[in-house]
């Protein structure tokens, strides 16, 4: 299995959007510090992933949700998570 996947940093709030083979491992990668674009957002927080049958769907996929069209995809599909996550954040504030 091939996965496309969505992280958040809890630094900037963003999302980082990748593909790979392996999630847990790239995971971990993205953790440890170890992914350049991402090492200097950690915290990070695994929030959506997508299974696909080839690492060509994924990267396709991969490639539509850093749309704009697969940007607002996500924000709908995350909606209702990410009003919660946020309106966490304002109360520990």
């Amino acid at each position: 299995m091939n996965y496309c996947y969505v992280l958040l940093s809890e630094q900037d709030g963003r999302f980082y959007i990748g593909s790979t083979g392996d999630l847990r491992a790239r995971l971990q990668k993205h953790s440890s510090g170890a992914v350049r674009s991402t090492a200097y957002r950690r915290p990070l927080r695994l929030i959506y992933y997508e299974g696909c049958l080839s690492i060509d769907d994924a990267r396709w996929r991969e490639r539509y949700l850093k749309t704009g069209r697969g940007g607002r995809y996500l924000k709908q599909r995350l909606a209702s998570w990410l009003v919660d996550i946020r309106s966490n954040k304002l109360e520990r504030h």
